[in-house]
């Protein structure tokens, strides 16, 4: 058994490869992107603040942070926590009242929930903005693209060159299919169920969202950019984009455990960590 296979089973699996790095392999055409060409080889966000979106070049963008108050992660400065622009136009109003408890509670001094702060699953697009330290790998094969993000070792299966299911079932990454055009993987992803948010602003979503992604390596391949295109007409009022970039970095990927943590702090009232109910071997 090849070294690709073995690794595609563990993925599978849910495991991943520690000592021995991740495993890459070129896709069937030459001339198509290889994010990950070697084991080292991922990409972590571009910015000090790099697990927000950043709005398009133009047209209609994602919730940002209220204008007088923008985010400020450890390390920058005095860290803030995250209070949401309500008055984006894309917010329908139900979305708008539920965002407005967090936005509230943050101001009244309590810690807001964060996906990767409690292990829940990142969903779709906030598996581009799951993470502001830790790097994201590329496992490429003529059949289906794996996107691996080092904390709480999440990942997604990108399927090539098929059409959607019928009615997938829905599921925390949903159903991703994928094809490439020129030097971009395009990604299609439907299928999502509603517990997850669609960023760390803590935008709800519902089971309509559709997604786009355009991955791209820009800067002679020193950076990789993400397009995000989201439609979802039961919580935005009109399709809107964003952007997320990585730079490349030279690192093997360790275990990364979610660790229970958290849990009783600064006034962290939350939903609990996710618990298995029972053992997997």
């Amino acid at each position: 058994m090849s070294k690709l296979i073995v690794g595609l089973h563990l993925l599978a699996g849910g495991a991943l490869l520690l000592s021995g790095g991740l495993i890459s392999a070129s896709a069937a055409d030459a001339t198509l992107p290889i994010f990950s060409p070697d084991s080292i080889s991922a990409w972590v966000p571009d910015r000090p603040t790099g697990d927000d979106f950043l709005p398009p070049g133009n047209g209609p963008g994602p919730v940002m942070s209220i204008r007088g108050r923008p985010y400020v992660p450890n390390g920058q400065g005095q860290p803030t926590y995250r209070v949401a622009d309500l008055a984006n136009p894309i917010l329908k109003p139900w979305a708008v009242e539920k965002m407005k408890k967090a936005n509230d509670d943050v101001l009244a001094g309590k810690v807001p929930y964060i996906t990767r702060e409690r292990c829940w699953p990142a969903g779709v697009p906030g598996f581009t903005v799951y993470t502001r330290v830790q790097p994201i790998y590329f496992l490429q094969t003529p059949k289906q693209v794996v996107i691996l993000n080092q904390l709480n070792q999440q990942f997604r299966h990108i399927y090539l060159d098929v059409p959607h299911s019928q009615n997938p079932k829905p599921s925390w990454y949903g159903e991703s299919v994928g094809h490439y055009e020129g030097d971009e993987l395009v990604v299609d992803t439907i299928g999502l169920n509603d517990k997850t948010t669609v960023d760390n602003y803590r935008t709800p979503h519902t089971d309509q969202i559709h997604v786009v992604e355009r991955f791209k390596m820009i800067d002679g391949g020193k950076t990789l950019q993400a397009v995000v295109t989201v439609d979802d007409p039961g919580t935005f009022n009109m399709p809107w984009s964003a952007v997320q970039r990585w730079r490349r970095v030279e690192r093997e990927m360790p275990e990364d455990i979610c660790a229970e943590n958290n849990f009783a702090f600064f006034d962290y009232d939350v939903v609990p960590i996710p618990q298995a109910k029972q053992t997997d071997f």
